[in-house]
């Protein structure tokens, strides 16, 4: 017997909206959110102050952004156009690694650490091609692993509470995928589908302690819950049609952090749906995991965080 699917509704935390806001994180250590919007090329640092989304800093680049995490010591790792960089705390950038083939018409886009500080990220298609983008694996040492090479647009990325299953989207098909994963050695499994969405696109998502999927869905206004086996438990409703990711924030990481874009929006959408494009929160009656930090380098005249 299937059940009831819960109802809860976010509220507008920010009094900005961004064109492609995507990939938030909470660094607990500070209390720091960080999140980016991936075509204005920015990368934001935030508190949450009065249930308000606060911008802090606003990191500009000269290209799109896909995803922002930190290491312990609160260094920013920045998924550029096409490859990576660091961010030290005065300003000061480094170029990392280019993940993306000159000649390839591709982007990154969401990333994220697993629970073993290894960054994640994958690529998306600025052209009409499919199934030729990437999930790329950034290792302690420096060197790249390609886990997935078969992609059309990956996007979120989440590892079960006990860190042995790994979870990612491949957006323009609309598949949620699950593999075996070993955080201690990076070993991973085959992929196979968990969940196929049909009637939105499927973008970020994250777990929570429970181990359930919270998956933020591009043109339906919604955040879904599903069990660890597919099941849908309960939908948050967004005033916004393009819903793009979310993470639980908060110092008790109580609290449902939900990205949304104002891009590819018609004047008539807009008019509809003003607060397109800004920060949600909703409260959902669980808890999230702890962000894992970037494990940072070793090896390359940089020490991990």
């Amino acid at each position: 017997m299937r059940r009831e699917v819960r109802r809860f509704e976010a509220r507008v935390a920010s009094a900005d909206a961004h064109l492609l806001g995507e990939g938030p994180v909470w660094d607990a250590a500070r209390e720091r959110l960080l999140w980016v919007d991936i075509n204005a090329g920015h990368v934001f640092e935030g508190r949450l102050v009065d249930d308000f989304v606060r911008v802090g800093r606003k990191h500009e680049f000269g290209e799109t952004v896909g995803a922002v995490v930190c290491d312990r010591d609160g260094r920013l790792l920045v998924a550029g156009r096409r490859g990576l960089l660091t961010v030290e705390d005065e300003g000061e950038r480094a170029h990392l690694v280019d993940l993306i083939p000159e000649g390839k018409d591709s982007r990154l886009n969401d990333g994220a650490c697993d629970p073993a500080g290894r960054f994640l990220v994958g690529s998306l298609a600025l052209d009409d091609r499919h199934d030729q983008e990437c999930l790329y694996r950034y290792e302690a040492d420096g060197t790249t692993t390609t886990i997935d090479a078969d992609l059309t647009l990956s996007n979120g990325l989440a590892w079960s509470p006990d860190q042995s299953i790994m979870y990612s989207v491949d957006s323009v098909p609309g598949t949620i995928w699950e593999r075996a994963y070993d955080a201690a050695t990076g070993a991973y499994g085959e992929r196979r589908v968990l969940l196929e969405i049909a009637d939105s696109t499927p973008d970020g998502l994250c777990v929570d302690i429970d181990g359930n999927l919270w998956l933020a869905l591009w043109g339906t206004g919604q955040v879904r819950r599903y069990s660890p086996e597919g099941e849908h438990l309960a939908t948050v409703e967004v005033a916004a049609p393009n819903v793009t990711s979310v993470a639980f924030v908060g110092p008790r990481l109580d609290t449902l952090l939900i990205t949304s874009a104002s891009a590819q929006m018609t004047p008539e959408d807009t008019a509809r749906h003003p607060d397109a494009g800004r920060v949600f929160l909703a409260d959902v009656g669980t808890r999230g995991l702890p962000t894992p930090y970037w494990s940072g380098l070793t090896g390359t005249g940089r020490t991990p965080g």
